[in-house]
């Protein structure tokens, strides 16, 4: 009886130290707040709005969040989704993330 109640806390040890987490917990918290800030110093590309999503495009940190970069506007630029996908995976590769 007793190992069934310790079998949760036994799992998530496991799969915490093994790395087996889903992608959305493995990544960093960002700052609403900086992209708001950004979006304002930057619009759109495709739009030129400062609001709402920009179609085509993301806003990337220059230096990866996961590679110690800052969650700041003057860490931040508009990139094409293409971009910003394959920049990814080679942020993974080399961050470790």
């Amino acid at each position: 009886m007793r190992l069934r109640r310790l079998l949760p806390a036994i799992t998530l040890a496991l799969i915490t130290t093994v790395g087996m987490y889903s992608p959305a917990e493995a990544r960093v918290k960002r700052s609403q707040s900086a992209k708001v800030e950004f979006k304002h110093e930057h619009p759109c590309p495709a739009s030129g709005a400062h609001k709402g999503p920009c179609k085509g495009y993301v806003i990337d940190h220059v230096k990866p969040l996961a590679c110690g970069g800052a969650d700041a506007p003057s860490n931040m630029q508009w990139q094409t989704v293409a971009d910003g996908r394959a920049k990814d995976k080679w942020e993974r590769k080399q961050c470790g993330k």
